[in-house]
């Protein structure tokens, strides 16, 4: 299908929980070995673990071959000790929208990390620049205090954002903290714009499978991990030198190989905490303008589904 320039950049937002298919389906609608192949495009992974080198079994990122015959972009981008945020993925996301657009290509911005996806469509709230020093202190308090403490202390001052940050995530913890003590007010306060951005014709789709289907699925995902290795692939991260308090080994699927004594239980909380996670997900998609939600059953289903509504859009 030829891609016609027009003033607003076309982009298609995937968004899909793990497990559920998304590296799959991107390969049907975009790879011309795929039977439902569409377009032209390459894909923008809205995945905050995917950018770390090194985390590939516990993250699940497209295989090589794939990557090969449809370019993926914010993948192994840095170190797992170096730190990610969300205005990070939106300046490089829109740098490269416009790039792959200008090579007469649609970008597609498909992940699970549903916090990276809604602020693509919405921007990031205009919270204060960050102050050095605040940030030393605070960074030092982690450090001599532990994430906890002053975990505990944010849901005293900032409950609602206390409710989205995970008590290892030090930096946005720290992040938090520093807003409230800037400003006197909560990051909460500092809302979302109720439109979507005016730069990008968004076609915006939502995978959703039922929720048995899905934690069925991510459990089976979990011990093919294990399988293919994923305890390997920690103990070489920690052989390199990287350890718990990295940033990327803070990730789901990694951090528990610190927390609990046996493998058993590791998988059994990887899983857990996988599934948990999934279901967090949704909360930020919910209530997105013009979002199209395909229920998922099989996956041939899924391809059709979506295989028609693009042709809708791009036709």
């Amino acid at each position: 299908m030829e891609v016609k320039q027009e003033s607003k950049i076309p982009v298609i937002v995937i968004f899909a929980p793990t497990a559920s298919g998304k590296t799959a389906l991107t390969k049907e609608l975009f790879s011309k070995e795929g039977s439902h192949f569409i377009l032209n495009a390459e894909v923008i992974s809205a995945d905050s673990q995917a950018v770390y080198k090194g985390m590939d079994i516990g993250t699940a990122k497209p295989e090589p071959e794939l990557q090969k015959i449809i370019p993926h972009h914010l993948i192994d981008i840095l170190n797992p000790d170096e730190q990610y945020n969300v205005s990070d993925f939106i300046d490089q996301a829109d740098d490269l929208c416009r790039d792959i657009y200008s090579r007469e290509k649609i970008p597609v911005v498909c992940g699970g990390t549903g916090f990276y996806i809604r602020s693509f469509l919405y921007d990031i709230p205009k919270t204060p620049q960050s102050d050095e020093n605040l940030r030393n202190q605070l960074k030092e308090r982690i450090q001599k205090e532990g994430n906890l403490v002053l975990y505990e202390e944010l849901k005293k001052i900032d409950s609602q954002s206390a409710k989205k940050i995970h008590p290892n995530d030090s930096y946005r913890i720290c992040r938090a903290l520093e807003v409230y003590y800037l400003t006197g007010k909560p990051r909460t306060d500092f809302a979302i714009s109720p439109a979507l951005r005016a730069e990008y014709n968004y076609t915006f789709i939502v995978l959703d499978p039922p929720r048995e289907l899905l934690y069925d699925r991510i459990n089976k995902r979990v011990d093919q991990m294990i399988s293919q290795g994923l305890e390997k692939e920690v103990k070489s991260l920690l052989e390199q030198g990287y350890t718990q308090n990295s940033p990327g080994l803070k990730a789901i699927g990694y951090q528990e190989w610190f927390q609990y004594p046996t493998k058993e239980e590791i998988i059994t909380q990887i899983k857990h905490h996988t599934r948990k996670y999934a279901k967090k997900q949704y909360t930020y998609i919910r209530d997105i303008s013009n979002s199209i939600i395909i229920p998922f059953k099989t996956p041939s289903d899924d391809l059709d589904k979506v295989c028609t509504i693009i042709k809708e859009r791009f036709h």
